[in-house]
């Protein structure tokens, strides 16, 4: 049963789950509605919480970095997200990267065992602006809570396009023409794949002529500039791309002792080091131009994909104006909103607004 001095946190993805967790850190009860099983989004697919859908990266971890001293600053706090990405970290150089299974399982599991923490496991579509709620819905919310945040704000929805990268079987991969290495010789964590000049004009022109999945009429391509498709950046010149998620500064080919002409780069996805992601690579070509254009980089000529790119619209709201520095709404208090909904952009950020609405939540309900 619910107790009557219990928060209730809407969404079981990254913000959600960080924000029950330094709820019940405080002693507040928690109750966390995750649509999934139920219902999926057009992204997601895994029951557990805290489904990582695009990347498995979550960036520089060097406190020199800023998204590397706000982990440092999340992990002083308590953070599980923090914790589950230690525990489940798979090699990716100076960057902080997950076993995108194993991490979601950490959490669940972690939350599922917290007696402070109750998961209810239904859709939400009505809101009681009388209870303190903490909305951590996520960029793909469903339309029935859209509305209801669109009646609260008065306001149309901003929204941007996000992509996510194929990801392909190790065992797949022509290891004769690909080589480990990450850049400046910090280690051996990234699979690379060298294009000689001629083969990358090659898979350049093939990349801008293949066919995408095409924008609805009413829709409005805008695009997150730090996760463009790769056919985006393609557009905007020859070299781009070589410039870009490309570049070969930093990496010798063993075979030459020389810098490629461009380098693709493999991160490894999963701890069994059986999968990789394509970096850079995220992409709204339709699913048979992938595997073609694709397998024009070296080393994928037989490549076989675990899973394809694609594309997906994120729903944000324009929070100046409309919520207090503690992340509740300035006429509605009891209603908090966290994560990416609330006008942030990627996984680190998305869990520390969770955790920053988590513990102000849980300061009301005190």
């Amino acid at each position: 049963m619910e107790q009557p001095d219990s928060i209730r946190i809407i969404g079981g993805g990254l913000a959600g789950v960080e924000a029950a967790w330094q709820a019940a850190r405080r002693g507040v009860g928690v109750r966390l509605y995750e649509m999934k099983p139920r219902r999926f989004s057009p992204a997601h697919q895994s029951p557990l919480l805290g489904e990582l859908v695009c990347s498995n990266s979550l960036r520089a971890d060097s406190v020199e970095n800023a998204v590397g001293l706000l982990k440092e600053e999340m992990r002083r706090l308590n953070s599980l997200l923090m914790a589950a990405a230690q525990a489940t970290r798979v090699p990716a150089g100076k960057a902080l990267a997950v076993d995108r299974e194993a991490f979601a399982a950490y959490l669940t599991n972690a939350l599922e065992k917290e007696p402070l923490v109750e998961i209810v496991r239904e859709e939400v579509t009505e809101l009681d602006p009388d209870r303190t709620t903490v909305i951590a819905t996520g960029p793909l919310t469903s339309d029935a809570l859209a509305g209801q945040l669109g009646r609260i704000t008065g306001q149309e929805h901003l929204h941007f396009y996000d992509a996510i990268a194929p990801i392909v079987y190790a065992e797949s991969l022509d290891l004769s023409k690909v080589f480990r290495a990450s850049r400046y010789g910090a280690g051996d964590d990234y699979l690379n794949c060298p294009f000689t000049e001629e083969e990358y004009t090659a898979f350049y022109q093939a990349l801008t002529a293949a066919e995408q999945v095409p924008l609805r009429s009413f829709e409005e391509p805008r695009y997150f500039e730090g996760c463009l498709p790769i056919e985006v950046m393609a557009a905007r010149g020859y070299l781009t791309l070589a410039y870009g998620p490309l570049k070969p500064v930093g990496l010798a080919d063993p075979r030459t002792g020389r810098q490629p002409f461009a380098v693709a780069q493999l991160r490894q996805e999963n701890r069994e080091g059986t999968l990789y992601n394509l970096v850079g690579f995220q992409t709204k070509l339709k699913y048979g131009e992938q595997e073609r254009v694709f397998r024009l980089i070296p080393g994928l000529e037989q490549a076989r994909f675990a899973r394809l790119g694609s594309i997906h619209r994120n729903t944000f709201i324009r929070s100046p104006g409309l919520l207090s520095p503690h992340l509740n709404f300035l006429k509605l208090p009891p209603l908090f909103l966290a994560g990416q909904i609330s006008g942030v952009e990627g996984y680190v950020e998305s869990g520390a607004m969770g955790l920053l609405a988590g513990i102000n939540a849980a300061a009301q309900a005190l």
